[in-house]
């Protein structure tokens, strides 16, 4: 039975008959994280756009079932989203999200793909062990985080984690001002899931656009990994100078989003005048 989700909807500025964009966010998160700078960028360029909240995350229900989800039900949630639009898609899937859209794309179609800051296909132990050399107390801090039990260093901790080493502390405290409340539990279904994603190869992938984009400083997922999900996509891999993860709401979030919008444009576009 389809859940009912919630979906935030930004309609294009001035509708030019772009194909509709789907946005899906990472764990730990809702669809908000797309409303600060994404949506509004995009609606102005004449794209119709849709986030979701997955179920148990945002406004979406669920939450006290929150652990039963797996990545196969957020890639359910992905297909009710695609099934309600006139066209197809291109799909935007940061973090988790890109695995969840990668996944949806086995057994559906869309008009193009985005992977940001994606979860390699390793999954997340080799980058789990990178992440714990390089800042010992995140798990301890992003549980505290998880609560809303924010301390100094917690603070530092998800700045480290998520954000560009050279965000000035005057920008950081705009950020983290609007991330905090963002912020929230994550299905453990969906992370053991997520561990051991060399163990499950994807049953097929469709031959269309694809753009694999990270940012140079990304502490959960080194920018030398994309080439592992490009590969397996063909895809265009862009690293952003400067970048961290939430690539959405980093300081060079626009460089991301005007990367994203040309490489539409050339891609999916031109194909389609073509």
């Amino acid at each position: 039975m389809p859940r009912q989700l919630f979906t935030l909807v930004r309609p294009a500025r001035v509708d030019k008959g772009y194909p509709p964009l789907v946005f899906v966010h990472g764990g730990y998160t809702h669809s908000g994280c797309w409303d600060i700078n994404f949506l509004p960028f995009f609606q102005k360029r004449g794209y119709n756009c849709h986030a979701v909240d997955l179920s148990g995350h945002g406004k979406s229900p669920g939450i006290e079932d929150l652990n039963s989800f797996g990545i196969d039900d957020y890639a359910d949630d992905v297909g009710q989203v695609v099934a309600g639009l006139s066209s197809a898609p291109v799909l935007i899937g940061h973090s988790m999200g890109a695995i969840v859209v990668q996944r949806y794309l086995e057994k559906s179609l869309a008009k193009a793909v985005v992977m940001m800051s994606p979860v390699p296909p390793t999954g997340l132990a080799a980058s789990g062990v990178q992440l714990a050399v390089r800042i010992p107390d995140f798990i301890d801090e992003a549980e505290r985080a998880v609560r809303g039990e924010y301390t100094d260093n917690t603070i530092r901790v998800m700045r480290e984690a998520y954000f560009s080493p050279d965000v000035s502390p005057e920008e950081f405290a705009h950020i983290f001002s609007v991330f905090h409340p963002m912020v929230q539990e994550e299905s453990m279904r969906a992370l053991t899931e997520m561990m051991a994603l060399a163990l499950r190869m994807p049953v097929k992938r469709p031959r269309i656009p694809a753009l694999v984009i990270g940012g140079e400083h990304d502490a959960m997922f080194a920018a030398n990994r994309l080439y592992m999900t490009a590969s397996g996509w063909n895809a265009e891999t862009c690293v952003i100078p400067r970048s961290g993860h939430m690539l959405m709401l980093d300081p060079m979030w626009e460089s991301v989003a005007q990367k994203i919008d040309a490489w539409i444009g050339a891609k999916v576009m031109n194909s389609v005048a073509a």
